[in-house]
Formats: structure tokens, sequence, C-alpha cells
């Protein structure tokens, strides 16, 4: 495994990140592994070299930054491990038990913690942007959270690139803690963060840590026109259904497939090849519901594309309208 800086910063993470969406309790999802399902997967991740993990408080409401924290602390040291999570949705039905009120985030933090059983986070991302609140009101808190020490880094997911770009501005401008990460969707099917997002956290030096680098799964040789049932997750994304289908995905999926044919690897592992190498890309946050696709993905670092390799799977694309925001 390798490991490369977040970003501009001194942290070390694993070339690939964990997340733990798939951990915590099927009873938020039917595709997700409960907890004696899920601790084998963080096992052999720490054997990999995986010291990254990626949770958020509204994945099983809460039951997977248990999880995670459990084995963690059971399995490694706190020094081993880079851990981050997320707020902003929901996990409750108050009304101030979501976005990111100064409110919601000292109440998120401290809840995030408690779940997890730890005294801080190594990465606090904001899930997604929140227009209810003043972004000064939001950037402050998650300054004083740092400065409190129940953060080490903040991070951000999902937004469009001018409200980024106002958020780490107003931290600057004020000499609040800054944004070093962006996870945001990702893939040769979803390249629209290739306008403005990924080009400004290129300049600024925000590492990206994009989700879905797979496609959720639409990459990995299986998917069928007209049909969503290759996996049980598939079977039930409702999510993942208003982001692809289109039939520029499926000639994307089925370039992957011929490439990954041609090299002798599987598809999976040329579509975590695609986004390893675009610029910026710190690790891609990969899932896992079989161990041998944890194994498969992590295998995959070993596989390069040339440039025109690369570019044959990048020609069939076509400019779509923004999504997973």
């Amino acid at each position: 495994m390798d490991y490369v800086r977040l970003g501009r910063t001194g942290l070390k993470v694993s070339r690939l990140c964990l997340g733990m969406m798939s951990y915590g309790t099927p009873h938020w999802r039917p595709w997700v592994l409960d907890e004696a399902s899920s601790r084998p997967f963080i096992r052999r991740a720490l054997d990999l070299g995986i010291n990254f993990f990626d949770t958020a408080d509204m994945y099983s409401r809460g039951v997977s930054e248990e999880v995670t924290g459990r084995a963690l602390r059971d399995m490694a040291k706190r020094h081993e491990y880079v851990l981050a999570t997320k707020l902003f949705y929901p996990i409750t039905d108050d009304p101030n038990g979501r976005g990111l009120s100064r409110k919601h985030i000292f109440e998120a933090i401290d809840g995030s913690l408690t779940r997890l059983g730890l005294d801080y986070v190594d990465l606090y991302q904001i899930h997604r942007f929140d227009p209810d609140t003043p972004i000064e009101e939001t950037l402050e808190a998650l300054h004083d959270v740092v400065k409190a020490g129940k953060a080490r880094y903040l991070g951000a997911s999902s937004m469009y690139a001018w409200q980024f770009a106002r958020m780490v501005y107003t931290q600057r401008r004020h000499g609040w803690t800054e944004f070093v990460s962006m996870q945001n969707h990702y893939n040769l099917i979803y390249r629209e963060e290739e306008r403005e997002m990924n080009p400004f956290c290129r300049a600024e030096g925000i590492g990206l840590i994009p989700w879905s680098p797979l496609a959720r799964g639409f990459l990995a040789g299986n998917r069928q026109r007209g049909r969503k049932d290759a996996t049980r997750r598939e079977e039930h994304d409702t999510f993942g259904h208003g982001l692809y289908y289109a039939d520029a995905d499926y000639t994307i999926a089925d370039r992957v497939v011929a490439r990954a044919e041609k090299k002798g690897v599987l598809p999976i592992q040329i579509a975590l090849a695609w986004v390893a190498r675009q610029p910026g890309v710190s690790a891609p946050i990969i899932g896992a519901t079989k161990l041998d696709q944890l194994e498969q993905l992590v295998a995959g670092l070993d596989v390069t594309l040339t440039d025109e390799e690369a570019r044959s799977l990048e020609e069939c694309y076509v400019p779509r309208g923004v999504a997973g925001l």
C-alpha cells in the first residue's frame, strides 16, 4: 500500500479509503451488513494497509459510527488510522437536528465522538452545503470544533464549486481553519467535476477523495440495459438510480469491460485505475460487501493505464447535468 499526503497537509493516508456506509444495520438499508458481518472487512482493510476510513453520522442513523469505532478500537492503535466522519443530514426528527447551524455542529460532533468512542476525529466533513445557514456561522463553528481538539482537519463534500470557493476564501479572510479535502462525485461516467471543482481544488492544494469511483458498481461489468437488479444494493439504491443508466453510461461501461479483457484484469480495477491517475486525487473512497471485492480493489492499485488507454475510456463521455448534490 502506498501512502500520500491529503492535499497540501502533512497527513498521510492510504491510496484507498474504505467507505463505511455498507456497515451498520440492514434495518437502515437492506444491503448494509450488520456488525458481525462488517468486522472482517475492517480487519482485512487494516491488514492490506488501508489506514483511512470514512463514515458519517447519517449512515445507519449512527450505527455505522458505532460499528466503526468499536472495530477500530479493538483492531488498531489510535495513531495507526485516519478516521473521517460527516454531518449535515438528520438522524433525528428534531428541526435543529440537521444542517450546518452552530447548534447542530456542536451537537453533531459530540454525538459522533460518543458513538465512535473517541476523543477526536481526524477529518470532520460537511456532507453537503446548507443554503439555510450563513456560511460565516458554519465556518466559525467548524473552526471552534478544531480549536476545541475535537477534530484535526476539516473537509467538505459535494456542492457547487462557487459555493466551495466562497467558503474557502471566507475561512482565509477570517483566519479560520480551512478545508483540506473535497469528497465529490467523480468517476468515468460522471466527470462534470472536471469543469470547475477539480481544477479549483488542485489550485488551492485541496485533496480530492471522490465518492463512488466505480459509479456504485455500474462499472463492474455486470449491468444490463433496462434492468436494475445486478446486486442487492442496486435493487434498493433509489439514489443511485437517479445518477446513472443513460445510454452513454452503458457505452462507457462496455469500454471498461473491453479494456479489462485486453489487460487481463477486472473492470473494477480499470475504473479505479482511471480515477486514481487523475490529477489532485488523493484517495478514492471504495465500498465492499464481499471480501474478494476489497482485495481486488487493493490489487487494482497496481493496474496502470497509458494515456492512450485512458483516452479510449474517456472519448465516449457525454456531458450531463449536475448530479449527486
